[in-house]
């Protein structure tokens, strides 16, 4: 497949680059393009055919459900069959924004896209190239990560080139994403909310805006195996580098040392390490690839960078990543998911 990338300075930029995309994305075709969360690969969602070439790009199993993307409440009306009162306070507070939202789903959408669930989630993002592309196509947009399905989630067009060019019609390049993790997916679909994937909205903002916010047992991992997805990124090994990822948990100090000893041993033995840290302990390390997320008191960051730094990872060729964890309130919640997924959940205590 002949790709063809379309490359925007989204600082000031004319609407019609997207016609050509826009269009393809109408007669089926498939279009990479940059979100606030990150980089998606887009289709018509109402087209089974166009829905297929999202899974085939990707590589990505048929049972991992896909996010649509709209710009309007209009057109989730035609998408849903309610809007519960809870879903409208959702839609309220965080729309257009990263926070994807489950609903029941009308007949028109096909099981495809919801990987035969009687549920659909919807986002409407905040990014105007985005907007602009959807509307401009006329069509809901089913737009899962473009990544290759595994590969940690692409943050700037050059990810997206490195893992879809050949495979998708079109590739709209901007800047570096915004949040730099996917959005966070709730089910709102009863009473109570539940998180289904913690992300760039926090357990903490859902909290303010409705009474009662619940976390899926999924999210920790617990029955992973026998698990029916109901959202992306719920199943399966996710946002890994080529590398083996292992988390070093405890206390800071002795999470240091551990680290340390760790690659002194491992690169004794002929292994390549990298040592995936934060600010406060750069100057702490000294032996392998060191790269720091940023501050620990700025998890905006952390999470803005962590995608980024395990494809730069791969780029200095590691073998093993040794990783620290981070809190886990507010966006380290989100960053801990995407950490726990990318080293399928290999923890060590100290």
């Amino acid at each position: 497949m002949d790709t063809k990338i379309i490359k925007i300075d989204e600082a000031d930029y004319d609407k019609s680059l997207l016609r050509l995309a826009a269009e393809a994305l109408a007669e089926g075709g498939t279009v990479a393009f940059p979100t606030e969360t990150v980089y998606g690969i887009g289709a018509n969602a109402l087209d089974e055919t166009a829905i297929k070439k999202i899974f085939k790009a990707k590589g990505r199993p048929s049972d991992n459900p896909l996010i649509v993307h709209v710009t309007s409440v209009e057109a989730v009306k035609t998408l849903v069959e309610e809007i519960s009162p809870v879903a409208q306070k959702l839609m309220d507070a965080f729309w257009p924004g990263p926070l994807t939202i489950i609903f029941r789903k009308s007949v028109v959408v096909p099981e495809s896209v919801t990987a035969g669930l009687d549920t659909v989630a919807i986002r409407m993002p905040s990014h105007p190239i985005a907007r602009d592309l959807i509307d401009q196509s006329g069509v809901p947009v089913a737009a899962p990560s473009a990544n290759l399905s595994g590969k940690p989630s692409p943050t700037s067009g050059e990810h997206v080139i490195e893992d879809l060019n050949g495979r998708v019609d079109y590739i709209v390049v901007g800047d570096q994403t915004e949040v730099g993790l996917e959005s966070t997916v709730v089910d709102a679909t009863g009473d109570t909310v539940m998180i289904l994937r913690p992300g760039g909205v926090t357990r903490e903002a859902l909290e303010k805006v409705v009474p009662v916010v619940c976390v899926d047992p999924a999210i920790e991992g617990h029955q992973e195996e026998k698990l029916v997805p109901r959202s992306p990124g719920m199943k399966y090994t996710h946002y890994a580098p080529e590398a083996e990822v292992l988390l070093i948990q405890g206390q800071e100090v002795p999470m240091v040392e551990m680290i340390q000893n760790m690659c002194v041993r491992l690169g004794n033995s002929g292994k390549r390490v990298g040592i995936m840290t934060c600010d406060e302990h750069l100057e702490d390390y000294n032996c392998g690839v060191v790269i720091s997320l940023g501050s620990r008191q700025n998890l905006e960051e952390v999470a803005q960078n962590l995608f980024k730094t395990l494809r730069d990872f791969d780029a200095h060729g590691v073998d093993i990543i040794l990783a620290e964890v981070f809190d886990e309130h507010g966006m380290g919640s989100a960053v801990m998911n995407r950490l726990r997924k990318a080293a399928g959940n290999q923890v060590i205590e100290v």
